[in-house]
C-alpha cells in the first residue's frame, strides 16, 4: 500500500516489518523480518528516518528502529498529500500557457463592450488613447477605476471634461481634418486593444501578445510626448514650415 505513496519496495517491506513488531529491532532483525538484502538495509533504514517513517535510537550500544504509529502516519501522509496538491495546483497555474494571438473583432457595439471589459478588468494601470465623443462613454467606469486605485492616464482628441487626475487634450489643426478616429487601451501592460474606423464600420484587434502589447503603450507615450511638446513650443514649431509638416505627418 504504501507504494502508492511513491514508497520504494523495500521501503515498504521495512516499514512493515517494524510496524507489525512489538517491539524495537536491530538493524539484523529487521532483514529476517521484512526479506530486503542485508546489503540494503543500513540504506533503506536511513531514508526512512529522514522521511520521517521510522524512528532510531541507541540501546545496549545497538542502534534500534521502530514505526511511526499507523495513526500518525495517517496523519502525516493525508498533510503531505494536501501540500503536494497545493503545490500542483500552483505550478500549473503558473505555467499557464498565455495566450498570444492576435484577436480580431468587428461592430461598433461589440468593440465597445470588450472595450469596457478590458478597462474593468484592469487592476493597475490603463492607458487611453481616443476621440473625445468616443472616449466620453468610459469616463464614468474610468472615474470609478481611479477611485479604486488603478493609475489612468488618457490622451483625448479633443476637448473632455472629467475628474481624471491625468488627462492630455490634442486639439487638431486645419491640416489634421484628414484624421480617422480611433481608440486605443491598454491595461496593466498586459492586454490591448486598437480599433479604428474604416468605411465599412468599427474594426478591431485584441491581443495580450507582449510586442503587440510594448509598441502599442510606446505609441501612446509617444503621442502623449508629441502633445505636450508640440503645445509647449506651438509658436516656434508650427513657425517652420519643414518641422510643421513633420509633426503633420507624425500624428495618427
Amino acid at each position: 500500500m504504501l507504494q502508492t505513496f511513491g514508497f520504494s519496495l523495500y521501503e515498504s517491506k521495512v516499514y512493515e516489518a517494524l510496524a507489525s513488531s512489538g517491539e524495537p529491532l536491530d538493524a539484523a532483525m529487521v532483514v529476517k523480518h521484512s526479506g530486503v538484502p542485508k546489503a540494503k538495509i543500513y540504506e533503506v533504514l536511513n531514508r526512512l528516518v529522514e522521511k520521517g517513517m521510522v524512528l532510531d535510537t541507541v540501546s545496549e550500544k545497538k542502534k534500534r528502529y521502530t514505526a511511526l504509529p499507523l495513526d500518525s502516519l495517517v496523519e502525516k501522509l493525508t498533510r503531505q498529500f494536501q501540500t503536494d496538491v497545493k503545490k500542483l495546483t500552483s505550478s500549473l497555474s503558473h505555467k499557464a500557457v498565455r495566450d498570444d494571438r492576435v484577436w480580431s473583432l468587428k461592430v461598433d457595439e461589440s468593440i465597445r463592450a470588450e472595450c469596457k471589459q478590458l478597462i474593468q478588468r484592469a487592476t493597475r494601470s490603463i492607458r487611453i488613447s481616443a476621440w473625445s465623443n468616443d472616449f466620453l462613454e468610459y469616463v464614468p467606469l474610468l472615474e470609478m477605476k481611479e477611485k479604486e486605485g488603478v493609475e489612468i492616464e488618457a490622451l483625448v482628441i479633443g476637448q473632455i471634461n472629467t475628474k481624471l487626475s491625468c488627462v492630455h487634450s490634442f486639439i487638431p489643426v486645419q491640416e489634421h481634418q484628414g484624421l480617422e478616429r480611433y481608440q486605443l487601451i491598454v491595461a496593466d501592460q498586459d492586454e490591448m486593444i486598437f480599433a479604428g474606423e474604416e468605411d465599412t464600420g468599427w474594426h478591431a484587434i485584441k491581443t495580450r501578445g507582449q510586442p503587440f502589447v510594448k509598441f502599442f503603450a510606446d505609441s501612446f507615450y509617444h503621442d502623449v510626448a508629441l502633445t505636450k511638446i508640440t503645445q509647449k513650443y506651438v509658436d516656434q514649431l508650427f513657425d517652420d514650415e519643414e518641422i510643421r509638416k513633420m509633426i503633420i505627418r507624425l500624428r495618427y
